[in-house]
């Protein structure tokens, strides 16, 4: 049996506070959050204990910690544990700052506990039936990747004000869909192009952001990807990517409450795709974290580590530096 103890008790701890419930061989025994009712609420509906990080560290009987609390709180985080040792199970991304995200895989390494970032679009299983169809050679050698990726609308200005910018809290995802389909045989990015502006609010434009971004990557090896996305799609949740190859085409399509169609003399009906990330994503976010619990057993290689979580920060910071400065970068 391992002990868990969640940082976090919003809408993603809410998700990983219940699938950690529902997981054979896991016992969640402490939940923290600095909004007491909330860690109380989410506590008492799972049967574990409101805790605080304090309280956490110095429990040995408490093996793992999943932190998906706020951004800027990963890294402190990350690094007590890993002085706590206990295994730890993250939200992206690390840190919004590389040099503290290496600081984190440093901590983590030399502590020799386990690590694995939440990616959770590695586990959808639309795109990982993609990606092992790929690795299969079904469709040859991968050549270009077109990712889309659009929120139903956009969260407030103040909320983004603290998230790290469009490329850091929102296109990071999309630059770890890219490594993993384009980079699974050690290829990597060597060039960059960013652009974007903002379409959708102007209060976002205010704090030196943007809402709709275009991002160009080539790899060593010549592979190209393109990234479109979005923080308004008026239809829900656009969550797509396609693969060419030499051979074929990959294509990945959103999900939907239901696949019925209706036709009639006025046309054909079907339903919108999920309206976000929580519906879209719900099985990935359990079947993560039950790969998280089987390796922690199994001492096999995590799909995500804490490498990936610094590298898509790396992507993201360059993306980030090509859009302000107009100009290409090369990584």
């Amino acid at each position: 049996m391992k002990n868990v103890a969640l940082f976090g008790a919003g809408r993603i701890g809410q998700i990983h506070a219940h699938n950690l419930a529902a997981l054979p061989g896991v016992k969640l025994v402490a939940v923290c959050d600095p909004v007491a009712e909330n860690a109380s609420r989410l506590a008492q509906s799972l049967g574990a204990a409101v805790s605080t990080p304090e309280a956490v560290f110095a429990d040995a009987s408490i093996d793992v910690v999943a932190i998906a609390s706020p951004t800027d709180t990963h890294s402190d985080l990350i690094t007590r544990a890993a002085a706590a040792r206990k295994h730890i199970f993250c939200e992206k991304p690390v840190d919004l700052s590389v040099q503290r995200a290496e600081a984190c895989a440093r901590a983590v390494a030399e502590a020799n506990i386990a690590c694995m970032i939440g990616f959770q679009r590695r586990f959808d299983p639309t795109f990982s039936e993609a990606q092992q169809r790929l690795a299969r050679g079904e469709i040859g050698r991968a050549e270009m990747l077109v990712v889309t990726s659009r929120d139903p609308g956009a969260p407030p200005a103040q909320y983004l004000k603290g998230s790290g910018g469009i490329f850091r809290d929102m296109l990071i995802h999309d630059f770890d869909v890219f490594r993993w389909i384009l980079g699974a045989d050690g290829d990597e990015a060597v060039w960059l192009s960013a652009t974007g502006s903002c379409q959708v609010d102007p209060a976002i434009g205010e704090i030196g952001d943007i809402d709709s971004a275009a991002v160009t990557l080539r790899t060593r090896q010549g592979r190209l990807c393109q990234i479109n996305t979005s923080r308004r799609a008026a239809y829900g949740y656009d969550q797509r990517f396609e693969v060419l190859g030499s051979t074929g085409l990959l294509a990945c399509g959103n999900h939907r409450p239901t696949e019925v169609q209706q036709w009639d003399a006025n046309g054909v009906k079907s339903d919108l795709p999920e309206h976000f990330f929580l519906q879209r994503y719900r099985e990935a976010y359990r079947l993560e974290l039950a790969h998280f619990f089987d390796r922690l057993q199994s001492g096999a290689a995590f799909r995500t580590t804490i490498a990936d979580g610094v590298a898509a920060q790396k992507l993201a910071d360059a993306a980030t530096a090509s859009w302000q400065s107009g100009q290409a970068v090369s990584l």
